[in-house]
C-alpha cells in the first residue's frame, strides 16, 4: 500500500457531506429552537397544571400524575409541529454513554389509517430491557423488566437526523427493584443533598432561596483527524486510541497550535456545531485550537449541573456526528497520540441559589465575607476527607494514560487557592486577620495599550482542583466520561462537609456563641485540619510528589488502585446517609468500573496482537526479504539488515509473550481479570509497541501499514 496516495487523497479529495445551511440569528431564530422550555411549554398548557409542574421543577414538589396526560398532549403537538415522527426515553445508563429505544407516534386504526397519539403514561414511564444494560449484578440476565421516569427538571428536545427527527425525552433509569441503573438518578440525588445542607446553612446568613444547586461548565478537548487515516488505522477503530505509532520529528514542541489560526475546514465543522448545539439551548461560548496539533476545544457556560450533564453528552454525540459530514472523525478518548497532549473535560463547579446568589463568589472583600468562607472551607473539607472518591470518580484505563503527564493533573487530589485566598486563610488561623494581598494594576510600558485589572493570585493549570475566581474547576476529568458521576460526587461530599460545619456550629450556637464568631471558628478550625490538601505550586513536580506523600495524601496511580476504594466503609456511610446510593448501588457500580476496565484493556490487548501479528510483522519480514535480495556489498545494507532483523526478532518475542498474556485472563472474578490487565497486559503491549515504533522508524515507507502520526496530526 503506497501511503502517499492516502496522505494525498486525505489532503485534497475530502469533500462537504449533508451540510446545512447556518443560521446568523442565534438570538432570535436559532437558540433553543428545539427545546420545549418552560417559557414555551407554559403557553401550550392550562395555568393550573403549570403551576404545578414549576412547582415541581422549581421546589421540587413530587410530581402529579394526573397532569401528565395535558402535558404530555401539549409535548406531542410541539414535536409534530418541529417535524418529529418518533419520541424515545432518553437516559444515561452506566455504560457512560445515551440510550434511546425509538417509537412512532402514529397508531394504526380502522380502515387502513393512522392516528399520531402520545399519552401521560407513556410520557412518565417506559420499559427498556434492564438486563441488556451494565447493572453490576442488581439484574441477572433472566430479570429484564427495568423503567425509565421522566426527568421534569430536564427540557425535552428535538434531535435531527437527515431524514427526519425524533422527540428526546431526559429520563431516569432503575431497575424493578427501585435502584439506579444509571447516572441520572444519583446526580438527582446529589443536587438535592446539597440543597438541604446549603439551605441549613444558609438560613443563618439571613439568605432566603427555595432551592440551592450545583452549577457547572464542562470544557471538551478533543482530536479531529481525516476519515481517510481512521479508517486505516483498526487500533483507532476498535479502540478510540494509538496502540502504535513512531513519534514524530514534529509534535507540539513549536507551542504554535495552541490558540492558533483555525483552518477553514475545521471552523467550518465548528459552526456547524456550534448552530445545532444552540438549537439544542447549550450556551457554547467559546472554541479555539488547543496545545496538541489536531486538537481542539469547546466549552459552554455555566448551568444547572443536571441540565450540563444533559448537554454534556449532546455536545459529545454532535461532535462525532457533525465531523463525518467534513470528511473527518471526532476522537474523544483521553489519549489518542502518544507523546503528545491528551484531552480532559475541565469541569467548572459551583454552587448557587435560584435567586441568582453564586455562594463561591468572593466579592471586593473575601477577608469580611463570611459566607464565602464558609462555604470554601466546606470544599476544602470535603477534598481532603474524600480524595478517594474523587480520584475514583475520574477512574478509567483510558484516563490512566493522561494522569500525571504533563498536560494534566496528577494521580495526587490537592486544592489551589491562589495567593489571595490562601493568605486570607492563613490570616485567620493565626490570628493576623486582615485582607492580605489585593488585586492591582497591569501597566504595559506603553501608553498606547491600556492598564489591565490584575488579579490577586496567579492560575495554576497543574492543579486537579483550582480555585478559579467564584468557582473550582475539577481538572482530572477525562474527556470521553460522562460528568455526571464526578459531580455526584462533588455535589456528596461538599453536602455532607457543609452538615460537619454546620454541627460545629450549632454546638457553639448552644453554649450561647453568636453565629458569626461560631462560624469564623469553625471556619479557622476546618482549614486548620485540612490545610494539608492546599498546594499552590508545580504539581508536576517530582518535589511535590515527595511532599504529598509527607503530608498522607493519596497517590492512587492507576484507576484498579482507586476502585478497589470505592466501598470502604466511609464511603459506603457517606452515600447511604444523604440518600445518594444505596450499598447495592456501590457495590454494582465498583463491579461495572472492574468490568468495564478489564474489556476496554482486553480489547486494546487483542487489537495490538492482531495489528501486529497481521499487518506489522508482515510489512517487516518482506522488507526484510527485498533487502536480503541485494547482492551488492553495501555497508548501508548490511546495516539496514541487521537493524531490520534485531527490531523484527524483538517484535516477534514481545508479540508472543503478549499472547499468552491475552489468553491468561487472570482469574474467574472481574476485580481479578482486571488487575491481570493491569499488571500483566498492559506491560506487554507496551514492549510490543517499543518493537513496533522502533520498526516504523526504519522500514521502507510503503512496507509501514498504517497511517504515521506525522500524516494523521498534520494533514487538516
Amino acid at each position: 500500500m503506497n501511503h502517499d496516495f492516502d496522505v494525498i487523497s486525505a489532503a485534497r479529495n475530502w469533500r462537504f457531506k449533508d451540510v446545512r445551511q447556518v443560521s446568523s440569528d442565534i438570538a432570535g431564530e436559532v437558540f433553543a429552537s428545539d427545546v420545549l422550555d418552560m417559557d414555551e411549554l407554559r403557553e401550550l398548557v392550562s395555568k393550573p397544571v403549570w403551576k404545578s409542574l414549576q412547582a415541581t421543577i422549581e421546589k421540587g414538589t413530587p410530581l402529579d400524575p394526573s397532569i401528565a396526560d395535558t402535558i404530555a398532549l401539549a409535548m406531542k403537538k410541539w414535536a409534530l409541529e418541529k417535524g418529529a415522527t418518533h419520541y424515545t426515553h432518553w437516559f444515561h445508563p452506566l455504560t457512560g454513554y445515551t440510550a434511546e429505544k425509538h417509537d412512532s407516534f402514529y397508531s394504526p386504526i380502522s380502515e387502513g389509517k393512522v392516528i399520531a397519539s402520545f399519552t401521560g403514561k407513556e410520557l412518565i414511564q417506559a420499559e427498556p430491557d434492564a438486563s441488556s444494560f451494565p447493572s453490576g449484578g442488581l439484574r441477572a440476565t433472566f430479570e429484564a423488566r427495568g423503567y425509565t421516569a421522566w426527568d421534569p427538571t430536564s427540557p425535552a428536545f428535538i434531535m435531527r437526523h437527515s431524514n427526519g427527527a425524533t422527540l428526546c425525552i431526559p429520563t431516569a433509569f432503575a431497575s424493578w427493584t427501585g435502584e439506579a441503573l444509571d447516572l441520572k438518578t444519583p446526580l438527582l440525588r446529589s443536587i438535592e443533598a446539597l440543597n438541604k445542607s446549603a439551605q441549613r446553612a444558609l438560613k443563618y446568613f439571613g439568605l432566603q432561596a427555595n432551592k440551592v444547586s450545583s452549577t457547572l461548565g464542562a470544557e471538551q478537548e478533543y482530536f479531529l483527524i481525516d476519515e481517510e487515516f481512521y479508517f486505516r488505522r483498526p487500533d483507532l477503530v476498535m479502540t478510540g486510541r494509538t496502540l502504535f505509532g513512531a513519534k514524530p520529528p514534529r509534535g507540539q514542541e513549536l507551542e504554535d497550535h495552541y490558540f492558533g489560526s483555525i483552518p477553514d475546514r475545521v471552523l467550518s465543522f465548528m459552526t456547524d456545531v456550534e448552530n445545532q448545539l444552540y438549537a439544542l439551548g447549550i450556551p457554547v461560548k467559546t472554541r479555539h485550537n488547543e496545545v496538541a496539533p489536531g486538537q481542539y476545544e469547546i466549552a459552554p457556560i455555566f448551568e444547572p449541573s443536571n441540565i450540563a450533564a444533559d448537554h454534556q453528552q449532546l455536545i459529545m454525540q454532535v461532535l462525532k456526528n457533525t465531523a463525518r459530514r467534513y470528511g473527518l472523525v471526532a476522537l474523544l478518548h483521553e489519549k489518542p497520540f502518544a507523546g503528545i497532549n491528551g484531552s480532559g473535560k475541565h469541569c467548572n463547579w459551583s454552587m448557587g441559589t435560584d435567586t441568582g446568589i453564586n455562594l463561591l463568589e468572593p466579592g471586593d472583600t473575601p477577608h469580611d465575607n463570611l459566607q464565602f468562607l464558609f462555604f470554601c472551607a466546606a470544599v476544602i473539607k470535603a477534598v481532603d476527607v474524600h480524595q478517594d472518591l474523587l480520584r475514583i470518580s475520574v477512574a478509567s484505563a483510558s484516563n490512566d494514560h493522561r494522569l500525571g503527564a504533563n498536560e494534566a493533573p496528577p494521580a495526587i487530589l490537592s486544592i489551589f487557592l491562589g495567593e489571595q485566598l490562601t493568605d486570607i486563610l492563613e490570616r485567620l488561623v493565626s490570628g493576623k486577620g486582615g485582607s492580605g494581598k489585593k488585586a492591582g494594576v497591569l501597566e504595559l510600558g506603553t501608553p498606547v495599550l491600556p492598564p489591565l485589572p490584575k488579579h490577586a493570585g496567579d492560575r495554576n493549570r497543574t492543579s486537579p482542583f483550582a480555585f478559579t475566581g467564584n468557582k473550582f474547576e475539577f481538572r482530572a476529568v477525562g474527556s470521553s466520561q460522562s460528568i455526571s458521576f464526578p459531580i455526584t460526587v462533588l455535589n456528596t461530599i461538599v453536602a455532607d462537609a457543609i452538615d460537619a460545619l454546620m454541627d460545629a456550629v450549632e454546638a457553639r450556637m448552644k453554649k450561647k456563641m453568636a453565629f458569626e464568631q461560631a462560624a469564623l471558628e469553625v471556619i479557622k478550625e476546618t482549614y486548620a485540619q485540612h490545610k494539608r490538601i492546599v498546594f499552590n505550586g508545580d504539581g508536576y513536580s517530582a518535589a511535590w510528589h515527595k511532599e504529598a506523600a509527607k503530608r498522607g495524601l493519596l497517590n492512587l496511580r492507576t484507576a484498579i488502585d482507586a476502585i478497589e476504594h470505592f466501598t470502604d466503609e466511609k464511603n459506603i456511610k457517606l452515600f447511604t446517609r444523604l440518600g445518594v446510593l444505596n450499598e447495592r448501588e456501590i457495590h454494582a457500580r465498583q463491579e461495572i468500573m472492574y468490568d468495564i476496565y478489564f474489556k476496554q484493556v482486553n480489547i486494546e490487548g487483542e487489537t495490538t496482537e492482531w495489528i501486529a501479528q497481521t499487518q506489522i510483522l508482515p510489512g517487516a519480514l518482506s522488507y526484510l526479504a527485498e533487502l536480503s535480495e541485494i547482492e551488492v556489498k553495501s555497508r548501508a545494507a548490511e546495516r539496514t539488515i541487521a537493524q531490520v532483523v534485531q527490531a523484527t526478532d524483538a517484535l516477534s518475542d514481545a508479540l508472543e509473550k503478549l499472547k499468552a498474556q491475552n489468553a491468561e485472563l487472570g482469574g474467574d472474578e472481574v476485580h481479578e481479570k482486571a488487575h491481570h490487565m493491569r499488571d500483566n497486559v498492559l506491560p506487554a503491549m507496551a514492549e510490543v509497541r517499543k518493537a513496533a515504533d522502533a520498526l516504523e522508524r526504519i522500514l521502507a515507507d510503503r512496507y509501514w501499514p498504517l497511517p504515521s502520526y506525522r500524516e494523521m496530526l498534520f494533514v487538516k
